[in-house]
């Protein structure tokens, strides 16, 4: 597990803002301007570190800690793990506080660009607690950032808090990655209120066949999900949003989080969901995450999966048999029968991915999601054990 920030040595002339990490191979592409780019002197072999190199208008260098600076220029010295940043990366200076943010990382699993911390729910179990302060101006911090991600990006979510707070700003970004990463998939995390309004909702029409939403649903009538997000009236915004987007050809995905008042009404979301928005391409039945408010409402929330297996099983399979894709994210295998073992993904993203310690003598850990860093005794099934041998085959 890499966090996603870091101490550094930041010298040099350095101002905030965000710079693509070098190696070899990004100077052979030539992707990205040099003036945006910082050069990891760690990864360029002495042979090829001529003058002429060095003298190009590099935004900046990232040395080993205690190694020499090039005089005169911006150089960056990470400090801890010196795999945190790697060439590729996209990093944020913070030259006032010493400390470097990775805002993009190749090849980890759940690269997000993060639109706001404004919310208009407050979910129980939110993991990333809203917070109402002026941040529209992430709109252009984001267009810059993604002109430095990997063209060869497969895929990334834009979240939030509530991405559609940004109003047209939203449009904007997707607009910026449509130009600047044609090939990549976004996944746009919404609670689907505001999309209600069909003037926002029809905005994104024909943008991108490469975009989609994914939208919350906890409960199958409105009572339960408002109480779950705290929202009055939530609930019918949120399924209009629904509707709002299948009426603009949108691809969507439907998120049920598996908190306890959910789960012990999953068979009706489901029914619910079948018969109600058959449209939906994708249903993702998601563990929670125990951190942010979620911790201080555990006694509402916490439900074991173990004793929620016949509950789970039926869901899923009546999804599957109905032929609409389902997904199970944050669940360690030991925790669901083993016929659902297919519908688990790997889905918890790797900066804050791990494993228990007796995780290291189980046979499938390799295929399993793990846990959240942050978990905790109180938040684990009490079915997690090692797997000594497999009975079931994956695919």
């Amino acid at each position: 597990m890499l966090p996603l920030d870091t101490k550094a040595t930041i010298s040099g002339h350095a101002q905030p803002h965000l710079l693509k990490v070098a190696g070899l191979e990004e100077i052979a592409n030539a992707n990205h301007p040099i003036e945006r780019m910082a050069l990891d002197l760690r990864m360029i072999p002495p042979h090829a570190l001529s003058s002429n190199l060095i003298d190009l208008p590099w935004a900046g260098f990232v040395t080993e800690a205690g190694k020499p600076i090039v005089s005169g220029r911006v150089s960056i010295a990470m400090h801890g793990d010196p795999a945190i940043v790697r060439p590729g990366d996209v990093i944020e200076l913070d030259p006032l506080r010493q400390k470097v943010a990775i805002r993009y990382r190749r090849g980890a699993k759940g690269n997000v660009l993060f639109t706001t911390e404004r919310c208009n729910s407050f979910c129980l179990m939110c993991s990333q607690p809203p917070r109402q302060v002026q941040d529209d101006w992430r709109v252009e911090h984001l267009c810059e950032l993604i002109e430095l991600i990997d063209r060869s990006e497969s895929s990334l979510a834009i979240s939030g808090g509530e991405p559609t707070l940004l109003g047209a700003g939203l449009r904007r970004v997707i607009e910026k990655c449509k130009e600047s990463l044609p090939e990549t998939q976004l996944h746009v995390l919404s609670n689907g209120r505001l999309l209600s309004n069909q003037a926002l909702t029809s905005s994104f029409e024909g943008l991108t066949p490469r975009l989609s939403w994914g939208v919350p649903l906890y409960g199958d009538h409105y009572a339960l999900h408002d109480y779950v997000v705290q929202s009055e009236g939530a609930f019918a915004q949120t399924v209009r949003g629904l509707y709002a987007l299948e009426a603009a050809k949108q691809r969507v995905e439907v998120r049920v989080v598996l908190v306890k008042p959910s789960f012990e009404r999953l068979r009706q979301i489901t029914r619910f969901i079948l018969r109600n928005l058959s449209f939906v391409e994708h249903v993702a039945l998601m563990g929670i995450e125990p951190v942010g408010f979620a911790k201080a409402h555990y006694e509402a929330l916490w439900a074991d999966p173990f004793d929620y297996a016949d509950t789970l099983t039926a869901s899923t399979q009546a999804l599957s048999q109905a032929g609409m894709a389902v997904s199970l994210y944050n669940l360690p295998l030991c925790t669901i029968p083993k016929d659902l073992w297919p519908f688990a993904k790997r889905s918890i993203s790797n900066w804050k991915n791990d494993y228990l310690e007796s995780c290291s003598a189980c046979f499938v850990k390799d295929q399993c999601g793990g846990f959240f860093s942050w978990v905790t005794p109180q938040w684990t099934s009490r079915a997690v054990n090692p797997i000594k041998e497999v009975q079931c085959l994956m695919h």
